[in-house]
């Protein structure tokens, strides 16, 4: 077997134990959130609970943006700085990242509060969206910290207190809150539930920042590289917001026009969805990195190889999840609450739309991970925008259904709008698409990166 080879064998096998673990640690915190989000649908109903995803979709997106990028630009930057054994980068990343995200969490927080206080909107709004800016410097921390828990190879720590503790937590808040019947638990209190088991996730994935850093980086004074580091994360923020505002233009639209009902019903929707969404990130969680490493070493073999079975992995298992869960949608949907089930053909069309993105693969950290984030922030900036431009109008003609069609339509659009720039500038043939037969000219690179002119 030739030195290429195994080169190439080891992170697809890497990557397949890995995920393997990560898509265990998703599968039951999935399991969770679908418990907590159904035990608060049914405690507060679709309206209130329509409040509780139209302020949760606004945290997100200033979550995203307090987090300046760091979230997934730390797992290039350190997987590169850890190759070349340049310990001092590492802990200076590191440090530089947390401050950053720090300061801009709390301002977004205080300006917020700010707008809120003039705008004076209903009270359970109000508190609402209160009781939510809290979250703002809490999640950008803890992705962030996530992130370099992972970039260390601690898939599982990383993920955990992410996803299990933190909706696990809220589950336990909401079930001992209930029993108390002097605190009707409304969209406000569901908030604060939310913001106390994201603190008590923040301080586990803090622990194991600190578990996991190796003593080189312990012994080294950090050294900075602040203007590098400014202009990496720069595109990879408006990724990161671009991203989460696509994913909830329909809540957000739905609550610009009042319809707190519709909103709640299509936040439900969309979190059903994400299901299917379950093994890309699991496959993702050892894909980032892995790509960087690979990229940095100049491996095209064995990049080519990782991004085609990832991608066969993603297909397959976004698949096997969709189908059972569009068969049995309305009964799914029914348990949240009876207002809910008038969701189940908007399930159906974003699962479709899902299963045909996985074939794509990970196009998003592929970009990110090989330097090319300017380009996937113009496909996701022009997502954004047209993501706004179709939602608007076919949800004014077709309600929760054209909510549906805009963000798949979407959805599709710009994964094939990335696959296209893989193809034309890395010389890759990113998701399923490696099975087609390449040009001779892809085939002439051996072993070594090739890259077209801009």
């Amino acid at each position: 077997m030739s030195d290429g080879q195994l080169i190439s064998e080891r992170p697809v096998g890497r990557i397949a134990l890995g995920s393997a673990a990560a898509f265990l640690t998703y599968g039951v915190g999935a399991g969770l959130s679908y418990i907590a989000q159904l035990v608060i649908a049914r405690i507060v109903g679709a309206t209130s609970y329509g409040v509780y995803a139209y302020v949760f979709a606004w945290m997100t997106v200033l979550a995203y943006l307090a987090a300046l990028g760091f979230d997934v630009s730390l797992l290039r930057l350190i997987s590169g700085y850890r190759a070349q054994h340049s310990w001092g980068l590492v802990r200076g990343v590191i440090e530089y990242s947390q401050r950053c995200v720090l300061i801009a969490g709390i301002s977004v927080m205080i300006v917020g509060t700010g707008i809120v206080l003039s705008v004076n909107p209903p009270l359970e709004l109000k508190y609402t969206f209160l009781a939510g800016l809290l979250l703002v410097p809490v999640w950008a921390l803890l992705w962030i910290r996530a992130a370099v828990v992972r970039a260390f190879g601690g898939v599982v720590s990383a993920l955990a207190p992410d996803r299990l503790v933190r909706d696990g937590v809220l589950l336990a808040f909401i079930g001992v809150i209930s029993l108390n019947h002097q605190w009707p638990i409304n969209a406000p209190l569901a908030m604060l539930a939310t913001l106390a088991s994201s603190v008590i996730g923040l301080a586990l994935v803090s622990a194991a920042v600190y578990r996991r850093r190796p003593a080189d980086v312990r012994a080294v004074a950090p050294e900075f590289a602040a203007k590098l580091w400014r202009k990496t994360a720069l595109p990879l923020v408006l990724i990161a917001v671009a991203e989460t505002a696509m994913n909830r233009t329909g809540v957000v639209v739905f609550g610009w026009m009042g319809l707190a009902k519709e909103a709640g019903v299509f936040a439900l929707v969309f979190n059903v969805t994400a299901l299917a969404l379950l093994p890309r990130m699991a496959v993702n969680s050892l894909f980032a990195p892995m790509v960087s490493e690979l990229y940095v070493k100049r491996n095209h073999a064995g990049l080519q190889e990782l991004i085609t079975k990832a991608a066969l992995w993603t297909l397959i298992g976004s698949a096997g999840i969709a189908l059972p869960v569009m068969l049995l949608a309305e009964p799914l949907l029914s348990w949240f609450g009876p207002e809910f089930v008038a969701g189940a053909g908007a399930l159906r069309i974003m699962m479709i739309g899902q299963v045909i993105a996985a074939a794509a693969g990970s196009p998003l950290f592929l970009l990110t991970m090989t330097g090319h984030e300017r380009a996937a922030a113009a496909i996701f900036i022009s997502g954004v925008i047209g993501s706004v431009a179709l939602a608007i109008p076919l949800i004014n003609i077709l309600g929760l259904i054209g909510a549906a069609v805009a963000s798949t339509s979407i959805l599709l659009m710009w994964n094939a709008a990335m696959v296209a720039f893989i193809r034309l500038r890395l010389s890759l043939d990113p998701g399923v698409l490696a099975a087609l037969p390449r040009p001779s000219a892809w085939l002439a690179g051996g072993n070594n990166l090739h890259f077209r002119r801009r």
